[in-house]
């Protein structure tokens, strides 16, 4: 028991003497004795190989081939980590770290060239087959994203997310997987970050397709992502889960939303925040109402009429879809970083129309919170991942929590004092939502297991425990 958990046990007990940030004195709390310790990883982040024995091109494979000046550095995932080569080492790095579980992510294209069933690339399935067999030898349970915004580019010429059919085509795909690893696996995620997906890649410019087409695109992306995470949900319930057991969720990114001052309408910003981002993927799934926040539902209607379109940007859920989406996931997957301070925005905001315009608020970070990240929005604020796991707690239904990701990104290097620092708070701050907020917390995933192409940042930004 003491070897499993070995890095985590040496950041807490051998971190920070003095924790400090609001987050908590340092705890004498100890972490339960089935809580889950883990590390994340994602397949076009690590893997390389990108043409490799029938993977077809992803996105990122398309965008980052197009438009080179995309990526801080100018790099591109073309090798990665060589993760697709290096399995073994891989594993044998998460064994060294001496944690139960290993999360990582399944690249569609390299299952599904074509993005449909019709051809299914055995080298593909082996790939994944023999990582999983390599994980399951040493006792680490595997933990498969299913999902982590490498969407194969033919269906993407076809309209990706933006278009209803991939639901359908979705639902084929993960259907492949149950039947290949669902004996193996006992963890799936269906969605990394669907927010990152939708807001950032359909209405915004940050993330692969980068289509910038806002104040629709992201809205049609979210709708039909949900539907596609329910119903491979229904599937896994309805027919694998008798079979294989196991469990399934979604991993949704939320920062913590704090009032930039006392103010009631600052306040007010924080809450709304908080519910017209995380809540935007939270509410339908993990609500007892299920359906779009009435917050969001409310601010796109009244923007769009003002804005002279017929009927609201936000698709609309029938009362059977509502039904159908909502309770489907066995825990809640956090994905967090950082904090930000709200207000209400005194004018309109963000480009007409847009998420950002619709909701209306304006988020800063305090310049006195601590960072020498090479993210320059990584401030270290530990009070606001215990803020943000109790708010979880107390408004979905005391879900299950699994802490998907968390990490620290610094420049090249050995010498990792500022990220040693940044994981005992975080640690720390954990062990008090835990034992004092009785937050349902059942699990922890270090971000990232190595160095890996950071997105934009390119390797810019090295997020990794290992090299």
């Amino acid at each position: 028991m003491e070897y499993k958990c070995l890095f985590f046990f040496i950041l807490i007990c051998g971190g920070n003497a003095t924790l400090d940030l609001a987050g908590g004195p340092k705890s004498n709390g100890t972490f339960p004795k089935d809580f889950l310790f883990g590390v994340s990883t994602a397949a076009v982040q690590i893997e390389g190989a990108w043409n490799v024995d029938g993977k077809s091109e992803s996105i990122w494979d398309y965008l980052i081939h197009n438009n080179q000046s995309f990526v801080r550095d100018g790099s591109n995932a073309d090798v990665a980590a060589d993760s697709y080569h290096l399995y073994k080492r891989d594993v044998e790095m998460v064994r060294e770290l001496g944690v139960d579980i290993y999360r990582f992510s399944i690249s569609w294209p390299r299952v599904l060239p074509t993005g449909r069933t019709n051809v299914i690339n055995p080298k593909g399935i082996q790939y994944y087959s023999n990582l999983i067999d390599e994980l399951l030898k040493y006792n680490i349970t595997p933990m498969v994203t299913m999902y982590h915004w490498d969407l194969p580019q033919k269906l993407q010429d076809l309209g990706g997310w933006t278009n209803g059919h991939i639901v359908d085509y979705y639902i084929d795909y993960a259907n492949v997987l149950f039947q290949n690893f669902g004996s193996r696996v006992k963890y799936w995620v269906t969605f990394n970050e669907p927010m990152q997906t939708c807001l950032e890649g359909y209405g915004g410019t940050y993330r692969a397709p980068a289509l910038n087409r806002h104040g629709v695109a992201e809205y049609l992306c979210t709708h039909n992502l949900l539907k596609a995470h329910a119903g491979a949900y229904h599937l896994f319930n309805d027919t694998y889960r008798s079979l294989n057991g196991g469990k399934i969720g979604m991993s949704l990114d939320s920062n913590w939303a704090e009032p930039k001052t006392n103010s009631s309408r600052d306040k007010e910003a924080a809450d709304l925040y908080l519910k017209t981002h995380m809540g935007w993927y939270a509410h339908p799934v993990y609500s007892s109402e299920g359906n779009y926040p009435p917050e969001l539902i409310r601010l796109v209607n009244e923007k769009s009429r003002k804005q002279n379109y017929t009927r609201s940007r936000l698709p609309v859920f029938s009362e059977a879809e509502v039904q159908y989406i909502k309770g489907t996931a066995d825990f809640f997957g956090l994905n967090h970083y950082t904090t930000y301070l709200l207000s209400m925005a005194d004018k309109e905001v963000g480009a007409i129309p847009s998420h950002e315009n619709d909701v209306g608020i304006v988020r800063i970070q305090d310049s006195s919170w601590p960072s020498r990240s090479s993210s320059s929005w990584l401030k270290v604020v530990p009070f606001g991942f215990r803020r943000l796991l109790n708010y979880i707690t107390k408004n979905y239904n005391n879900v299950p929590i699994i802490v998907t990701e968390n990490g620290y990104a610094d420049f090249s290097g050995v010498a990792d004092h500022a990220r040693v620092s940044y994981y005992s708070h975080y640690l720390n701050a954990l062990l008090h939502s835990i034992h004092e907020d009785h937050a349902n917390v059942q699990g922890y995933f270090a971000w990232s297991l190595m160095d890996n192409f950071e997105w934009d940042d390119g390797y810019v930004s090295r997020f990794g425990l290992y090299l």
